[in-house]
Parts: structure tokens; C-alpha cells; sequence
């Protein structure tokens, strides 16, 4: 009812929304009526290049920094990890590795506490169903890959019938193809598959089949490769060598299905003014 007030009132002069892609839809359908002005903030589903010339320390923290902080609930967070086939199986070690050693699911008021909660059961459900569906399609789960049960700051895992709370192990797996869920929909949570590629080619090709354009990164010591990467990958944002790429100067926003216009920064607040031409004769 809100939704639909402000969307049809003639004294509303400008909606902005960050939300999901279905409801960014309906603004946009209901915003017609008053041909009102919008910027639209929507789902994402970023790719993570990298490439067999990259450091991979520095690639794996970006990784680290751009898939699980906030339990991976973050429009621009990594869901699909590309990683060239000569560094393959040394960075999904690297990777499980630090995934399993550092992330600890556990109460937010506990000092070891590094990844916290879901949003809801739903959420919970969907990652759980990600997983089962990467597996059956022949992925392996190196780390995690079921929910945690935090209890009186304690971790243990399985199907316990306590109230479980809404936490997830963060996952890790390999073998994943183009097939699987995480490469339609955007998960929202702490699971990161990881696909072979060849060529710098087939990368961007995966890195681009996709309705959403919020965000992506990738790794690269070659320069050259770092300017025809981030110009090929069909997103609003994207980082090089660097999983942290929000910051309140810069112009935040997608392209395709991840909406339209901007936040931050100069741009940000020309979403908000109206060009006026005016001729005066004195």
C-alpha cells in the first residue's frame, strides 16, 4: 500500500530503492503512471576472475574480503569464483585452507565470532538448496556445507533438534559448472563455488551470462589484461586485485537487471537534481 502511494503520488518527484530485481520491476512498472524519476539498486551476481598471473595472496584476501563479510549478504559480494586451470587446484587449496581455518560461525557478542547469522530460515533453505544442488551436479564441498548450530556461543554442526538459530557454514566448492544454481541466482550467503577456465575469453564469457551487471573483480599482474578485463566485464563496478571496492566518494550502482542510476558521490546527487535550461532576454 505504501509502495503503491508513493510510487502514484504526483508530489513524489524522485523514488530510490535498493532491494531485490522482482520488486525493482514493480516500482518501476508502478512509477510509470507519474513518468516519475527512480534509481534502483537491485540483486547482483558477481563474478571473481582469477588469473594464472596473479599474486595469490593478494587474490585470495580479496576473495576473502569480497565473498564472506556479513555472511555473504551483500549485493556485491563474490558468488562465482573463476579461477584459470594452471593456479586451479593450488588457490581451491589456498582457499579452503583459509576458509576453514579463519571463519568461525559463533554468536556476534563472542570474541571468536567472524561469521554471523542469516537473515531468516528462508535464507538458511536456500543456501542449504545451493549446496545440494552444486553436489548433485557433481561439484565437491571442500569446507563447510551445512548449517552451524550456535548454541550458548557453542559451535557444533549437523541436524540438531534445537532451535538452530539461521547460521551456515561457510562452503567452499570445486568442480562447479555453469549449470548449477549459484550460476543463475544470486545465493546471498557464505558458499562460493569455483569453475575452471582457459582463456581470458571464456572467462569474461562466464563472467557475463548472467541478467544482472552489479559487480565484479578480478586478479592480474599484467596491466593491460587488467584494462581489457575491466572493460569487458558487463557490470557497474568493478575491482582489480581488490575485494573492497565501496567507498562513500564513488559512484555505486548496476547496470542490466542490477538497476538503474546511482548512489555516491557526485553522482550520486545528480540523481537527485533536474537540468534547467533558461534563455533570458533583457
Amino acid at each position: 500500500v505504501v509502495g503503491a502511494l508513493l510510487c502514484h503520488s504526483s508530489a513524489i518527484r524522485k523514488l530510490s530503492f535498493t532491494g531485490s530485481t522482482p520488486v525493482g520491476k514493480w516500482l518501476m512498472r508502478e512509477c510509470a503512471s507519474t513518468v516519475k524519476r527512480i534509481s534502483l539498486e537491485l540483486g547482483g551476481n558477481a563474478p571473481f576472475i582469477v588469473f594464472d598471473d596473479a599474486d595469490l595472496d593478494v587474490a585470495l584476501a580479496a576473495v576473502m574480503s569480497s565473498k564472506f563479510r556479513n555472511a555473504g549478504q551483500a549485493c556485491i559480494a563474490t558468488n562465482r569464483l573463476l579461477v584459470q586451470e594452471g593456479v586451479y587446484e593450488r588457490f581451491a587449496a589456498m582457499l579452503t585452507e583459509a576458509v576453514s581455518s579463519k571463519l568461525v560461525c559463533a554468536d556476534g557478542f563472542h570474541a571468536s565470532s567472524t561469521v554471523g547469522p542469516l537473515i531468516n530460515r528462508a535464507a538458511v533453505s536456500k543456501l542449504a538448496s545451493h549446496v545440494a544442488d552444486c553436489v548433485a551436479r557433481g561439484g565437491t564441498v571442500t569446507t563447510g556445507g551445512q548449517e552451524c548450530v550456535v548454541l550458548n556461543n557453542a559451535r557444533t554442526s549437523g541436524n540438531d533438534s534445537q532451535d538452530k538459530g539461521c547460521f551456515f557454514e561457510p562452503t567452499v566448492i570445486t568442480g562447479a559448472t555453469t549449470e548449477m544454481l549459484p550460476f543463475k541466482q544470486e545465493t546471498f550467503g557464505p558458499l562460493i563455488p569455483m569453475i575452471s577456465f582457459k582463456t581470458e575469453e571464456e572467462a569474461i564469457s562466464i563472467a557475463n551470462d548472467t541478467p544482472f551487471g552489479l559487480a565484479g573483480y578480478a586478479c592480474t599482474k599484467d596491466l593491460g589484461r587488467a584494462w581489457r578485463v575491466s572493460e569487458a566485464i558487463d557490470a557497474g563496478m568493478v575491482g582489480i586485485n581488490d575485494g573492497a571496492i565501496s567507498l562513500e566518494m564513488t559512484p555505486f550502482g548496476g547496470v542490466k537487471e542490477s538497476g538503474i542510476g546511482r548512489e555516491g558521490g557526485t553522482y550520486g546527487i545528480e540523481e537527485y537534481l533536474e537540468v534547467k535550461y533558461v534563455c533570458m532576454n533583457l
